[in-house]
């Protein structure tokens, strides 16, 4: 059973080819003429600038931190002097590690992005399968990237702590890696986020409603950050997002597996979320190269279809084979892996069968994200068009149908959460073990029953990312095609993949945070044990409410998630200041940047606008960051574990909620601009809106009044749904992690 541990590291090294693999792949293409490589190069260079200052701002802010945690379990933590030096410099070491992954997986999958963009672009100029397979081998190298190095970092430090010697204490020594994917994973998110709002809010507010100019016109100073932008959050963001959330899966279920592991003795509840990782990146493989050009169908062949939806229903086809693969995967891995003695299944059901419904049900929850996402931000539903007729009577009604409808959307979404969770507790509760884990006092097995759930949603991790990725490429190839003069037939086929891509990233922020809230919970029950394994006191299962210290730490962990909010959003607004007067005092002081005849142009500054937005986001993300780390520390050491706890449950409650309302009323206020941009939005000769099929409907399109106010309604939605909502996912399983790492040193001071 112990050779098990070979599968996921073999796995992860062969991923990491493959990425490799593709990496080439999509090099070997041409990149276009010298004016779209112009663009290309422009991108390039600001973003590979900003991720370089960005990383070294967190790489120091790393190593301090490691510094600080080690020092404090050295001299604060729990056992002998020995004991504690143990624990803290395999803490520091794995953190250090943690970090340096997740910043080299997000680098090298935004570096690869940049590059695939303008090959996009030229393989439009041929055909839409050419386009779509580039794009999305593109987007691909970051999500293989992101779960191979998070699964062979936590798989060989298991191996070097340990773990095939002393099973149940390595999985302690490894929190440190799940800590500092977190760490990273915030100022990342953040200042991804920051940069790309305050870069877009101002490229449209002018350049948009006040310049009436399209958008990525090279007449605008904000465009090439504003591209630039789409990578650093979007690629290097996200990727840093669901690289900590695989991170700290493997972990927290390997804790729970710990238990369990010394009351059966059979290792294979450790190595569980390992193998079905490396399940995961085999199945999403798969995926991948079942989307060829040749089984594109070509839009003059496709009798007046919409190319973008000949586009989304290959990507669907490929997540579908991924998931499909996933449940095969469960299957096998829950046979192998925890079919051993020491349990016993209800009803003569196996015990490897009841986890392998869970798993199912897992993957059943992303699909249903995937469904309920495409629901509230897609234009083909209610939701969006509501907020496009709502932009007939003006800004303010724009604005509050889209709060109206984010309101919505958190219903669906937290009952499909809370069934999964349910059913996969129900499903895991099935499961008696001959030996009592912490006394009986909790279900152990119901418990890992969630966590395989969240194990199975996550399998399907590599193909999401790169359908994630694949919108930031195909929307720098929209620009870069526009920018460079291309054909109209080209355009068409940019722009139908820019309209996948807004998709994809939308579905992208649902699967992020589905996956976070599952994880969240299995981190806050891996706590408890860690609780429990210091104590031996069954009542720290018991988080009571009515005891003041919770109380008070619950009241200030949902007013975390508030004022972290705040300080994301308020740190867009003052950049996205900045960046409209500079375009402003562009168009003032360099009138001929908008001359009609194209030889009198001459190019705006766009290095200051890309300067402003650097600036901006590196500046902005420092204080957010810190009081979202700082907070649930000081909450353990003034008020205790317990208190900590209940910090902790009620923020996760509240970060689900807070998120899913940011992320959906923004994607659903973007949408409702492209709407309108597309020509959908159509009324008749007394103003009242008809069907978009309606040839005698008048056509309320780009430059309108209504799409000036869509475009407002955006503006108000872009730092929800890029920049807070995506930072909340990282936020929720940031303070799980924190709590993990530091509870040692709360029980010392709270024993």
């Amino acid at each position: 059973m112990v050779n098990y541990i070979w599968v996921p590291v073999g796995v992860s090294l062969l991923a990491v080819v493959f990425a490799v693999g593709l990496i080439f792949s999509v090099l070997r293409k041409d990149t276009g003429t010298p004016g779209m490589q112009k663009i290309a190069n422009a991108i390039f260079a600001g973003a590979t600038a900003f991720l370089r200052r960005q990383y070294r701002t967190i790489g120091l802010l790393s190593i301090l931190a490691a510094i600080v945690v080690s020092l404090a379990l050295a001299l604060l933590g729990q056992g002998s002097q020995a004991d504690k030096i143990n624990l803290a410099w395999h803490t520091g070491l794995a953190f250090l590690v943690g970090a340096l992954c997740s910043g080299v997986s997000g680098f090298i999958g935004m570096y690869v992005a940049v590059k695939a963009n303008i090959r996009t672009a030229s393989a439009a100029t041929r055909s839409l399968g050419e386009a779509l397979v580039v794009a999305l081998r593109g987007g691909a190298v970051s999500g293989f990237l992101v779960v191979a190095l998070s699964l062979l970092g936590v798989s060989i430090l298991f191996m070097l702590f340990g773990g095939l010697t002393q099973p149940a204490l390595a999985p302690s020594l490894i929190i440190g890696f799940g800590f500092g994917a977190s760490f990273v994973a915030l100022f990342a998110q953040l200042g991804g986020g920051i940069y790309t709002k305050a870069a877009d809010v101002g490229a449209d507010l002018v350049g948009k409603v006040e310049a009436n100019i399209p958008e990525d016109d090279a007449r605008n100073p904000a465009v090439i950050a504003d591209l630039v932008g789409d990578n650093v959050g979007d690629c290097a963001g996200r990727g840093a997002d669901l690289f900590e959330s695989t991170a700290a899966e493997n972990i927290g279920t390997m804790i729970l597996g710990a238990a369990l592991y010394q009351a059966t003795g059979n290792i294979g509840w450790l190595l569980f979320p390992l193998v079905l990782g490396a399940f995961g990146i085999i199945a999403s493989a798969a995926g991948i190269l079942f989307i060829r050009p040749s089984s594109v169908v070509e839009p003059e062949q496709a009798n007046g279809r919409d190319p973008s939806e000949i586009a989304m229903k290959q990507l669907n086809r490929g997540y579908y084979i991924t998931c499909g693969l996933s449940v095969i995967g469960v299957f096998v891995g829950c046979y192998l892996l925890l079919s051993g003695g020491g349990a016993t299944g209800s009803f003569g059901i196996p015990v490897w069968l009841w986890y392998s419904f869970a798993g199912c049900v897992g993957i059943a929850l992303s699909i249903a994200f995937v469904f309920i996402t495409q629901y509230y931000t897609a234009g083909t539903w209610r939701p969006v068009r509501e907020i496009a007729e709502a932009t007939l009577t003006g800004p303010a009604t724009t604005i509050l149908s889209g709060i109206t409808i984010g309101f919505e959307c958190v219903v669906m979404p937290v009952l499909a959460i809370c069934a999964a969770l349910g059913l996969s507790y129900f499903c895991g509760s099935q499961v008696h073990l001959t030996q009592e884990v912490h006394g009986g006092v909790i279900n152990a097995g119901g418990i890992f029953g969630t966590a395989v759930a969240t194990v199975g949603m996550l399998m399907s991790c590599g193909y999401i990312l790169a359908m994630d990725t694949f919108g930031p490429i195909t929307d720098n190839a929209g620009g870069i095609s526009e920018m460079g003069g291309q054909s109209e037939a080209a355009r068409e086929v940019t722009d139908a993949l820019d309209s996948v891509g807004n998709t994809t990233k939308a579905l992208t922020k649902g699967y992020g945070l589905g996956s976070a809230a599952l994880a969240a919970f299995l981190l806050f029950s891996a706590y408890l044990d860690v609780l429990f394994s210091f104590k031996h006191d069954a009542s720290v299962y018991t988080i009571i409410l009515s005891n003041i210290t919770i109380f008070v730490a619950a009241l200030i962990g949902i007013t975390l998630i508030f004022f972290f909010c705040s300080l994301a959003i308020r740190a867009v607004g003052t950049a996205a200041t900045r960046m409209i007067e500079e375009v402003r005092r562009q168009f003032r002081e360099m009138p001929n940047i908008m001359a009609e005849d194209p030889k009198d142009r001459v190019d705006p500054d766009y290095a200051r606008c890309v300067d402003i937005s650097t600036d901006g986001a590196l500046r902005a993300m420092i204080v957010p960051g810190l009081v979202a780390v700082l907070t649930p520390i000081g909450v353990g050491v003034v008020l205790g574990p317990e208190a900590a706890a209940g910090m902790l449950m009620v923020s996760t409650m509240g970060g689900i909620v807070v998120a899913l309302f940011l992320n959906n009323s923004g994607g659903a206020w973007d949408n409702a601009k492209k709407y309108i941009e597309a020509g959908f939005l159509r009324v008749n000769v007394k103003g009242e809106v008809v069907d978009q099929s309606d040839v005698e409907g008048i056509v309320l399109g780009k430059g309108s009044e209504s799409h000036k106010a869509g475009v407002i309604g955006d503006t108000v939605g872009d730092p929800f749904k890029d920049t807070a909502g995506p930072s909340l996912h990282v936020l929720i399983k940031l303070l799980s992690t924190i709590t993990l790492v530091l509870a040692p040193l709360y029980y010392f001071l709270h024993p």
